[in-house]
């Protein structure tokens, strides 16, 4: 049997291991990688590429980079490639009907939540904001929809309590490169039938914003903790410090749930190589590792070094 005639979508560092398996699998013919335009980055603002454009330079894969994936010009190109099936993993647009209907197989899509759940651009984020006990993956047909598509299948994994953002986008992104090697030749003999998405249970987990990351200390300690674990690296949970002439800005990057207190929220209880303990709304949150605005992450022991901190300062 010759090997299926793939085109990739994807941007996002989660699509990386689904497009290394795709190539290095004799099952499947990579025509062509698509991914967002080079963006601006960094503190020059340079023009960079994504991971997965260069994942696909280092494998010599045609590269195609449209501005809007519905332009006629790009869906004709795409055409004249005549894949089997379209892969989606972390892209970043909507597809058009125009490519949904171009593969003989249709468009798959490797979405990091247990669909219904969390449909939308950061599953892996709210469902560590919202305390769930556990997440998966799902392939899943893709419509014109916002992950809207059948099922095809799903895997389920723990959020463990040293869980944040990036080590669980790095874990579902495994299994979510696995699970689609697996599904596809089952999908395409016709062993998987495509299942409608119930419309129970269904929930959006929109694109995060910079201030999502404030920390408001009348919120439990539990949830506070959900929070520095979800927006780890971007755009982080932060805090300030009263100082003259302002304000400083306090990022947070590590923290745990410590003990109770009556205390006014955003109050500093203790200060020290252990840990900088702030009051909540319920409980209280031991801050372990930070960063001053314009400085680097340090642990607790280093910041206190250079930055003095008393119990009885509020945090804000």
């Amino acid at each position: 049997m010759s090997p299926l005639r793939v085109i990739f979508f994807g941007t996002a560092e989660l699509a990386c291991p689904s497009l290394s398996m795709l190539v290095r699998s004799p099952a499947f013919d990579v025509a062509t990688v698509v991914t967002q335009p080079d963006r601006p980055k960094g503190r020059h603002l340079a023009r960079q590429p994504s991971l997965v454009k260069m994942l696909a330079t280092q494998a010599n894969l045609p590269v195609l980079q449209p501005d809007r994936a519905r332009d006629p010009s790009f869906v004709d190109q795409l055409a004249q490639l005549q894949p089997d099936l379209v892969v989606v993993v972390a892209y970043g647009q909507i597809l058009p009907r125009q490519i949904l209907d171009l593969p003989a197989f249709g468009c798959l899509n490797v979405h990091a939540s247990l669909l219904p759940k969390y449909r939308g651009a950061a599953p892996i984020q709210w469902a560590i904001l919202n305390d769930e006990k556990d997440t998966g993956v799902t392939i899943m047909k893709m419509d014109e929809g916002l992950d809207t598509g059948s099922i095809l299948c799903q895997q389920t994994t723990p959020i463990a309590t040293d869980d944040d953002a990036p080590t669980l986008a790095e874990r579902l992104a495994r299994i979510g490169a696995e699970l689609l090697l697996k599904t596809i030749p089952d999908y395409v003999s016709g062993r998987i039938v495509p299942r409608k998405q119930p419309d129970q249970g269904a929930s959006y987990a929109r694109k995060i914003a910079k201030e999502d990351g404030h920390l408001d200390w009348a919120q439990p300690a539990r949830s506070l903790w959900n929070r520095v674990r979800a927006f780890v690296p971007w755009p982080g949970a932060y805090t300030s410090l009263p100082g003259e002439p302002r304000p400083q800005l306090l990022k947070i990057w590590q923290a745990d749930v410590a003990g109770e207190s009556a205390a006014p929220p955003g109050e500093i209880l203790a200060a020290s190589r252990d840990g900088i303990v702030v009051a909540c709304g319920h409980g209280t949150l031991r801050i372990l590792a930070l960063q001053r605005e314009g400085g680097r992450r340090l642990s607790v022991g280093e910041f206190l070094a250079g930055h003095r901190l008393e119990p009885g300062q509020r945090l804000g």
